[in-house]
């Protein structure tokens, strides 16, 4: 098992026609972390929809001659793709384009539903053929469902809404107008800003609005609507889905974030600084350096130092040609991996106590193997941090943590992890902690401590068209 990342959404809307394609195109590279599997970009010329997507990175899969080929346009929409749902197929690949008799739609979409299966189900009794097995699909099935029965797309959204449950975060591009809508929990984030010449922008983190050159106004907020249109106005609707309590999720802050990027106000290396700390004081040991896990856990790694007093080393060298270990299909690659993708630097461990912080451990296997790292490179000591509390169950919500199966924190001590992975010591955050990332937000730590802010069902997750994991390990070992 392995967890994947949420997925990366953008949106632009410009009052003149414009090459919004290679806008695109650059705001989907700030958004890389988020997706590896696949991208896609759809932008509209005057209610004709132009598009390009496949599987890959975004520099392997859009070259200057397919941006040349997309014409100027008023909008575009783009996505980067971590599957939680449904196959790494082309023909999930994102945005989903759909075609009705009231006009076109295109959709970006991060999160997964809860009532995916229920409502998939609904619709194929009444006629509907899919084409992919993602719950995006679902999603705009219900949408273009609602639309045909009402006078606006923006009615529409608010009526699906009212059915659609779990995590969404959406750009929505109709034939004149782009939407960001977010659930009304606000599980994953969206925010938008404003270029000099006008052009607004909307993205999942605050570093793709940056990277184009817009300058961030506010987060959408959790179960709003916000219109844009190509006159430059903007509309916010609120009124549908009831209040709901905020259940940010907390491994944004974690891990899934870019840490240059500001999440609902709360800059993200700063809070994983915070977490480092906090660590630092939930489990001090004596130590000569304190080593960050690159990329994901060097924040925590200068707070740990901040706090302890122990000096920061930078102790590993990232390859950063190589993509992150959780994306590798089998165990077999994703040990090799480890080697490949992180080296270790003797000079600065040899004869050291080293505290080693990473962001999480799921299976164990990776820490086990940056604890044998250390250990080659001539540490005497390798006391484990982790800037996050023990997996403990599913998640339903975006983060691809389908049972507790494979979690090791879910069937052993934290003694007896300790002793799997090899270190002389081990300490997670304690999960009373987890205040220190989000000070001023709720937010839905359900993975950790198992409590869901919607109903969910045991057998959610066994995805129907997926192949079972342990079907997948039985044929990688063949």
């Amino acid at each position: 098992m392995s967890i994947h990342e949420a997925c990366g959404v953008f949106g632009a809307i410009s009052p003149q026609r414009k090459d919004l394609a290679r806008l695109t195109y650059y705001g989907l590279y700030a958004l890389q972390h988020r997706g590896q599997e696949s991208c896609g970009i759809v932008v509209d010329d005057d209610g004709l929809f132009y598009s390009h997507k496949d599987l890959g990175l975004v520099g392997d899969v859009f070259s200057k001659e397919d941006l040349d080929r997309m014409p100027a346009s008023t909008m575009a929409v783009g996505h980067v793709r971590y599957s939680t749902t449904g196959e790494k197929v082309r023909a999930n690949c994102q945005p989903i384009e759909v075609n009705h008799q009231k006009g076109k739609l295109a959709l970006a979409h991060n999160g997964n539903l809860t009532n995916d299966d229920k409502l998939r189900d609904k619709l194929e009794l009444n006629g509907a053929i899919f084409h992919t097995t993602s719950d995006t699909e679902t999603i705009a099935y219900i949408i273009t469902g609602e639309r045909l029965k009402t006078g606006s797309i923006e009615d529409a959204v608010s009526q699906a809404m009212d059915v659609i449950e779990g995590a969404y975060s959406m750009v929505v591009m109709s034939a004149a107008k782009i939407m960001a809508i977010r659930d009304p929990y606000g599980f994953r984030p969206l925010c938008y800003g404003k270029t000099a010449d006008g052009t607004y922008v909307i993205a999942s983190e605050s570093c793709a609005l940056q990277a184009v050159g817009a300058e961030f106004i506010r987060d959408i907020l959790p179960g709003e609507i916000l219109v844009f249109s190509t006159d430059g106005s903007i509309t916010s609707r609120r009124e549908h889905c009831g209040t709901k309590p905020r259940q940010s999720c907390i491994f944004e802050q974690i891990y899934f974030a870019r840490p240059d990027s500001i999440i609902d106000g709360i800059p993200i290396h700063q809070a994983r600084v915070n977490a480092g700390r906090a660590l630092a004081k939930a489990h001090p040991v004596e130590a000569d350096a304190v080593i960050g896990v690159p990329d994901s856990g060097l924040n925590a790694a200068i707070g740990y130092a901040q706090e302890s007093g122990i000096p920061y080393s930078i102790g590993m060298i990232k390859n950063k040609y190589i993509a992150r270990t959780f994306i590798s299909p089998s165990q077999r690659e994703r040990d090799n991996q480890v080697h490949i993708k992180l080296n270790p630097i003797s000079s600065i461990i040899k004869g050291k106590r080293v505290v080693l912080v990473d962001d999480s451990i799921v299976r164990g296997t990776t820490s086990r193997r940056l604890v044998t790292m250390m250990r080659d490179a001539g540490a005497t000591e390798v006391h484990m941090r982790v800037s996050a509390p023990p997996f403990l169950h599913p998640c339903y919500y975006g983060v691809d943590i389908d049972s507790e199966d494979n979690l090791i924190a879910a069937h052993h001590s934290v003694d007896e992890i300790c002793e799997m992975i090899g270190a002389d010591s081990l300490g997670f955050l304690p999960i009373e902690d987890l205040k220190v990332l989000s000070p001023a937000l709720d937010y839905c730590a359900g993975c950790f401590d198992g409590r869901y802010a919607t109903a969910v069902s045991p057998n959610h997750r066994k995805n129907r068209f997926s192949t079972p994991l342990s079907q997948r390990e039985k044929k990688s070992k063949k």
